[in-house]
């Protein structure tokens, strides 16, 4: 074991960078479930293999707790790694509190209730200027949900988010063709619109550079 508490060659994400860059995409447990957490249920971290190749950077593997000192999950790994031959399940591995992104809780230790989380993984129809930064969202309106693709879990929300013309036509040239995601994943990128998000369909809003908000047009 090395001195961090993991197999050598072995090392964990930080998540915290990741959430911070993806707040609406990217959940990390509750402060109040991390405290809850007891011998015997379950956390989910982000491991690297540091030495030779591998086929994945990172893989995300559960570890059953044995015990919890000073901040830190001390247990093993209850996972199978798909290719990280440095690392198997049942070897001990210690995991700061803070590096948490999951949590299983046993039966005989329900899961503390905790406020309800708001998810944002309705589809979406954005410019890839928007996603890519190239341009602020110009013009957004929402229509009748009317492009929900079979086999996928989440519906089309009907938000259509453009970029600014000149921007458009950049995508256009460079055959970046507008994208079918998320509404979190615009959300990360700008989040100036989300008192906007519960609006029906048939709504249109123009960004007002002078005032710096968005106005309803019609």
């Amino acid at each position: 074991m090395s001195e961090a508490g993991l197999p050598p060659g072995i090392a964990l994400n930080d998540p915290r960078p990741i959430a911070a860059r993806a707040p609406y995409t990217f959940d990390m447990p509750h402060p109040d479930e991390l405290a809850a957490l007891k011998p015997g249920d379950g956390i989910k971290a982000i491991f690297r293999q540091t030495e030779g190749e591998t086929k994945y950077d990172t893989e995300r593997m559960w570890v059953l707790i044995e015990r919890i000192e000073d901040g830190v999950v001390y247990g093993a790994l209850d996972s199978d790694p798909a290719d990280m031959p440095l690392i198997e399940a049942g070897m001990p591995v210690a995991v700061p509190l803070t590096h948490v992104i999951s949590t299983a809780f046993h039966k005989d230790n329900p899961r503390p209730e905790t406020p309800p989380r708001r998810e944002y993984w309705d589809r979406c129809f954005v410019d890839a200027c928007v996603v890519e930064g190239r341009s602020h969202i110009d013009y957004l309106y929402r229509e009748e949900p009317d492009m929900t693709q079979e086999g996928d879990a989440y519906p089309d929300s009907g938000w259509r988010i453009r970029g600014t013309q000149e921007a458009i036509d950049e995508d256009a040239a460079n055959g970046d063709a507008p994208r079918y995601i998320a509404l979190g994943a615009v959300l990360n990128v700008d989040d100036s619109w989300i008192d906007l998000i519960d609006s029906e369909p048939g709504h249109h809003f123009a960004w007002d550079a002078e005032n710096k908000r968005y106005v309803e047009v019609f």
